[in-house]
């Protein structure tokens, strides 16, 4: 199993065959593995290239991708939107943070998340969210690494083996640099009064 430190991290900007069967290959670990990731088991390769297909086809400056490799095999992935809307260019979400079975607690999830998050700052944007399966290992480690529970929805989506579950939202607010959050506040703020003089 490779240490995080062993593992090497990259943004995706455009597909390759064998990344996108790396890809592919991580996919269906996780849902076969039990994750609650939008898929139902057995998932099957054609599925997972078409889903993947889709992501890359619309990488770009609101959609996110990063890549974590050891010895050439891809052993895990997260990607981030950014919200493109006037009122939420402050927020972005995290989607689909996956590490191999047989590579977690080797702290490649922490790696990634850590990836997003200076993505994030550099991107102006001071709100994250994500959500996730209720009770699952991956909150521990949402937790770890400072993030905080919003709530949890009742019954919200199926886990691969077609039974429903509760998911949990969790939020996450990050220091921006001082010069961009004054600016940030002189955007926000209104305008003080005029006096006479």
């Amino acid at each position: 199993m490779p240490e995080a430190a062993a593992a090497d991290l990259r943004r995706v900007h455009a597909a390759t065959p064998a990344l996108l069967d790396g890809l592919c290959a991580l996919l269906i670990d996780a849902v076969h593995g039990g994750a609650s990731v939008g898929f139902l088991a057995p998932l099957s390769p054609d599925t997972a290239r078409r889903y993947w297909q889709t992501v890359l086809a619309a990488l770009g400056d609101h959609l996110c991708l990063w890549v974590a490799e050891h010895e050439g095999a891809i052993v895990g992935s997260v990607q981030l939107a950014l919200c493109e809307k006037e009122n939420g260019r402050h927020r972005a979400e995290v989607q689909k943070l996956f590490v191999l079975q047989r590579c977690r607690g080797q702290g490649i999830a922490s790696r990634l998340m850590q990836a997003v998050e200076a993505h994030a700052r550099a991107s102006q944007r001071s709100t994250l969210v994500l959500d996730t399966l209720l009770d699952s290992p991956a909150e521990a480690v949402y937790r770890h690494l400072g993030w905080h529970k919003a709530g949890e929805i009742p019954a919200y989506a199926a886990s691969p083996d077609g039974a429903l579950h509760a998911t949990v939202v969790y939020y996450k607010r990050l220091t921006l640099e001082a010069a961009d959050a004054d600016a940030d506040a002189d955007a926000i703020s209104p305008a003080p009064p005029e006096t006479s003089p």
